[in-house]
């Protein structure tokens, strides 16, 4: 399987060595590595320029600085190295953020998971994060979500649903793989294997309370449930910090609400979502109810037998 891996990169000097180190070890090298710099003030695109000197299939796009930053700049910047790739030979489009590490047999172990089910859409894997937060154990996004930070689709499935959507507010990587879905393509989580994420999600260039404030609002304005709302509420209160990252997440819903902020996604795309939500709900009570220990990771699945 041929691969071309994308990385929009914002002032990442911190980690991006550690993402530069983790391609430079892989036992399958993509056809194509490229970086664009999207305007970072710091060494990011030295760094990178050091690397390509070695390694003939890094490529470096420097983009000029943009007063008004937000997720659609990051889809430009993705859009932009992969206007780069196009006439290239290749299977496989992947976004790969700038701050992350994984294993040197990582991306063969995705390239074969692709080979062997040609409807598999698009792959990742669960991640880790410093204070032991592990995405497979600690949220309920499961097996058929996959992750932005490393996200592959299958060239056809891509294009099928039109690449990411330039949403200024976030979520970008969530619609792809829901749209995905939605159009009846398999995407997968595989839990043999997990990336090290650096940055906490959601904190750069905020709090964690913040963050989660923010992510309240995201599940509004991406068409969730309120249902669904409440129970993801009432469970981040039992983590730590307690009861505090709940409320922040609960007042970004709400206030998101209150001001009826534009949802961008299609009513099609929000009644698919939140129909998941209500069978994720229905096997995470049955489990209860059957005395049976919750697996978060794969309660979907679960729903379907």
């Amino acid at each position: 399987m041929k691969y071309v891996l994308i990385t929009p990169a914002h002032n990442e000097e911190k980690f991006i060595t550690k993402t530069l180190d983790s391609m430079a070890a892989q036992t399958l090298l993509p056809e194509r590595w490229i970086i664009v710099d999207d305007g970072s003030t710091d060494r990011t695109a030295e760094i990178v320029e050091s690397y390509q000197e070695r390694y003939p299939w890094i490529e470096l796009i420097r983009w000029p600085s943009r007063p008004d930053r937000s997720f659609a700049g990051k889809v430009h910047a993705f859009n932009a190295g992969l206007e780069r790739a196009r006439g290239l030979e290749l299977d496989i489009i992947g976004n790969l953020d700038a701050d992350l590490s994984f294993d040197p047999d990582y991306l063969a172990f995705l390239m074969q998971r692709f080979f062997h089910d040609r409807m598999l859409g698009v792959a990742g894997t669960p991640f880790i994060e410093d204070d032991g937060y592990d995405s497979a154990l600690d949220s309920f996004e499961g097996e058929n979500h996959v992750a932005g930070g490393c996200q592959l689709f299958r060239r056809q499935c891509f294009e099928d649903i039109g690449g990411y959507v330039p949403n200024p507010a976030g979520g970008i990587d969530w619609i792809a793989v829901t749209t995905a879905r939605m159009k009846g393509w398999k995407t997968r989580s595989f839990p043999e294997k997990r990336f090290h994420h650096y940055r906490p999600l959601g904190t750069a260039g905020r709090s964690g309370m913040a963050a989660s404030f923010s992510y309240g609002e995201k599940d509004y304005y991406l068409g969730g449930s309120p249902v669904w709302q409440l129970f993801r509420v009432a469970y981040r209160m039992t983590k730590p910090p307690f009861f505090i990252d709940g409320l922040a997440l609960l007042s970004g819903y709400c206030w998101a609400a209150i001001r009826r902020v534009e949802r961008c996604v299609t009513p099609e795309l929000m009644r698919f979502h939140r129909r998941e939500q209500m069978q994720k709900l229905r096997a995470i009570f049955r489990s209860i109810l059957r005395f049976k220990k919750i697996d978060n990771f794969s309660v979907m699945i679960d729903e379907t037998h």
